[in-house]
């Protein structure tokens, strides 16, 4: 509590943060809050912009929660802030949900539509919760607003003026469209919520509706972007800042946490899910209290996750298939797709385990990034077959980290091996109900 009181915060929001678990700021919490002379204000209470780049895991979201707190604490009013969060991956920017009529000639209408689902998206309801828990005491009200849900429900909703607004562009981009008065002259801070994404043009792109975003905030704000990683929209950052912006990035070589521990296991392609058996078991028998997430295919290989899934039930493993066509829950042991793979926030993770890897490199961090969160430590396990060795080389390029071979014990895997695919054959043929 000192530690955050000495960085300027008020006492109750101090003792807030230490009630949720954060004992001590992180590196870009501290640079967002610290001063550089003894009676200087930090660089977020003096109206400056502020861009911070730091890894995953490193406590970005409270790094801009607490100072936007702090603030509102001294004069709280209507919509106060707005932060805008990129759609979780695999989801498509914003807009209406499907079924919705879409004007003409709108960028709305020339977005991608899919079906009809209602789905949370991630990101923006875990920062919605870290304002709701760390703004408990000043009775703050918040809103989400995010594609797939109904605009009404969602107008009223900021109708009632909530001090705090976090969206994904497409849908508030839609209701501004709707609105006719375009002007919110009272929002005093803009948060771009990993704002290299949000910027990045390609199948994503979220211009059209940033641009329409943009047009509607006072000229007069303060603009705070947090990026995970260094890329080539650093100058697009900076020059959305107009006040004298403030720029903090973490200095390390490495792409993951220094608390994650990454290891790999070699294992032959057909007898993989009894070596993740035997892992399991083992973190089980070590510690009991462990929860681990095992990332695997896509949703498309849901059905595969599923008999897996109650592959490890038969062996007395409490655990449940977790993929963007349900609802989140949280359990012992995860089954994931990479629909969790960013922004997911479940703090007791102890270990995770890559069961299929992605060709896509970024896509590591951000599945290894669910372990070793706010400071703690983790275990990260990739099982890496005959056929996927460059995977390897290409992931630790990326990281710039060489990661460790990870002891195996080949009798007891090759003792369990027959009873392993015996189950797993039997489940194929069920049929299951999520």
């Amino acid at each position: 509590m000192a530690e955050f009181r000495a960085l300027g915060l008020s006492p109750w929001l101090a003792e807030q943060a230490r009630q949720v678990g954060l004992s001590r700021p992180t590196p870009v919490q501290a640079a967002c809050k610290k001063k550089k002379k003894k009676n200087e204000r930090p660089p977020p209470r003096t109206g400056r912009d502020c861009l911070g780049c730091a890894k995953t895991g490193s406590g970005k979201t409270a790094a801009f929660v607490l100072p936007v707190l702090q603030v509102l604490s001294e004069d709280p009013y209507g919509i106060f802030c707005l932060v805008l969060t990129p759609t979780r991956y695999g989801a498509v920017p914003g807009g209406p949900g499907a079924g919705e009529p879409v004007p003409e000639g709108t960028a709305a209408a020339a977005r991608p539509r899919f079906k009809k689902k209602k789905k949370k998206k991630e990101l923006a309801y875990q920062i919605a919760e870290q304002f709701r828990v760390l703004g408990k005491p000043l009775g703050l009200k918040d809103c989400v607003v995010v594609g797939g849900l109904d605009m009404v429900a969602q107008a009223l909703e900021l109708s009632r003026k909530p001090h705090v607004v976090i969206a994904t562009p497409g849908r508030l981009a839609d209701h501004l469209r709707k609105k006719k008065k375009k002007k919110n002259k009272k929002i005093k801070f803009l948060i771009l919520d990993e704002a290299d994404r949000l910027l990045e043009q390609g199948c994503a792109d979220f211009t059209p509706d940033l641009e329409v975003i943009l047009e509607a905030l006072p000229a007069r704000r303060q603009t705070k972007k947090k990026k995970k990683k260094k890329t080539d929209t650093l100058k697009e950052l900076k020059g959305l800042a107009a006040n004298r912006p403030f720029f903090w990035e973490a200095v390390s070589e490495v792409r993951t946490v220094d608390q994650l521990d990454q290891r790999y296991l070699l294992v032959p392609e057909a007898i993989k899910d009894a070596y993740l058996v035997h892992l399991i078991q083992t973190f089980q028998d070590e510690h009991e209290d462990w929860s681990i997430i095992i990332f695997t295919k896509t949703k498309k290989k849901k059905k595969k996750i599923l008999v897996l899934n109650m592959m490890l039930r038969k062996y007395s493993f409490p655990s449940v298939a977790l993929h963007s066509m349900m609802k989140k829950k949280k359990k012992k042991k995860n089954w994931a797709t990479d629909a969790s793979a960013a922004g997911l926030d479940i703090p007791t993770v102890q270990v995770v385990i890559n069961q299929k890897k992605k060709k896509k490199k970024k896509i590591y961090i951000h599945r290894v990034g669910r372990t070793a969160r706010a400071g703690r430590k983790g275990i990260a396990i990739t099982l890496v077959t005959q056929y996927d060795i460059h995977l390897v080389h290409a992931i630790e390029d990326e990281i710039k980290l060489k990661k460790k071979k990870k002891k195996k014990k080949e009798q007891f895997v090759l003792d369990i091996v027959t009873q392993v695919n015996v189950k797993k054959k039997k489940k194929k043929n069920v049929s299951v109900q999520t």
